[in-house]
């Protein structure tokens, strides 16, 4: 039998407290955001995960209403991909990280993630997010949501054809050599246009270059 909550009671008398789970990979973190939540009366922090894979089993037993989850946790799996997982089974998953590249924001997002916060907010947005998030509702820190709107209102990039070509070999997992393989050219020459299609799309990673080629559909 599934440990997952029904939903939470509303009309009139007290609401039942957000239940949230916490996964940071930082003790020191995790205590913050507990003394932090512990001060308003309509939270129950359920648990405490140091990474992506107690993260995802914390969540299918304890069934909390809202998962924090940072991005970056270390050896195991990610804040993107236990997002996926996580959210993937009907739980809300609000990410609370530092980081707030394009990149970033676009992988958590596809992978379900209902808002997106930045460690640097105050409390009340916090709290106000974690109440968003249990309600299913969208919560973007400032700066992202600026960066969201920023995004749609972008032109798609102009990839040459051997960008697109080396971008389609890259969403296939391949490395430099193996690209560089596949289509008869040098590493060097693989890197370089690397180097500008990372430029063109607003990246630094090869994820974040697949993950955002995929969302603007500039693979074929």
């Amino acid at each position: 039998m599934s440990s997952r909550p029904g939903p939470r009671p509303t009309g009139p008398g007290p609401a039942a407290p957000v239940r949230v789970l916490l996964c940071d990979d930082h003790a020191v973190v995790r205590a913050g955001l507990l003394a932090l939540l512990g001060s308003e009366p309509d939270f129950e922090v359920v648990g405490e995960a140091g990474g992506g894979d107690e993260a995802v089993a914390m969540a299918a037993k304890l069934g909390p209403d809202v998962v924090l989850m940072d991005l970056q946790l270390g050896e195991g799996t990610d804040g993107v991909e236990a997002t996926r997982l996580i959210s993937g089974s009907g739980v809300r998953v609000l990410v609370l990280t530092t980081y707030d590249t394009d990149a970033d924001i676009t992988r958590a997002i596809e992978a379900g993630a209902t808002g997106y916060l930045l460690k640097a907010e105050r409390p009340e947005e916090l709290f106000a997010a974690i109440r968003a998030a249990a309600e299913g509702r969208t919560a973007l820190s400032a700066p992202v949501a600026d960066r969201v709107m920023e995004r749609m209102r972008r032109p798609r990039p102009t990839l040459t054809e051997r960008e697109r070509d080396i971008l389609g070999q890259l969403a296939r997992g391949l490395g430099n050599r193996e690209i560089a393989r596949a289509l008869f050219i040098s590493e060097a020459t693989v890197k370089t246009h690397l180097g500008r299609i990372y430029d063109k799309l607003g990246v630094d990673t090869r994820a974040g270059a697949v993950s955002v080629a995929k969302e603007q559909r500039l693979l074929t």
